[in-house]
């Protein structure tokens, strides 16, 4: 694929990220720099967004990790005919689901008082 038509559908796969961002509650709105590929409001989060036949993640996941500062690195990718998907460090995503798991026990009126 040439640079030019790379560079489109990277476009193109951002602003349907975002779109999918916007979906579930967020502000997003595409960089369009080299430096950050969505301008967003998930917190604590760094984006990497990547749509691609060809899944390196390896080097995707270097990438997002050399420009997350302080966040969590996410890669966010999608193949043709497939939806998005997200790979995150497994402590980042087992602590979101423990601190769900704290907030419906609060909701219930369950959560233990320790």
């Amino acid at each position: 694929m040439s640079g030019r038509r790379s560079r489109s559908k990277g476009a193109r796969g951002e602003r349907d990220f975002r779109d999918l961002v916007r979906r579930h509650g967020f502000d997003a709105d595409r960089d369009g720099r080299l430096a950050a590929d969505l301008r967003h409001d998930v917190p604590g989060v760094h984006f990497e967004v990547k749509r691609c036949e060809t899944i390196t993640l390896g080097k995707w996941l270097r990438q997002a990790e050399a420009e997350c500062g302080d966040d969590v690195p996410v890669v966010a990718f999608r193949q043709s005919n497939q939806p998005w998907r997200v790979v995150v460090p497994a402590d980042e995503y087992l602590q979101a689901k423990a601190d769900q798991a704290a907030l419906n026990r609060y909701r219930l009126g369950t959560l233990d008082s320790q």
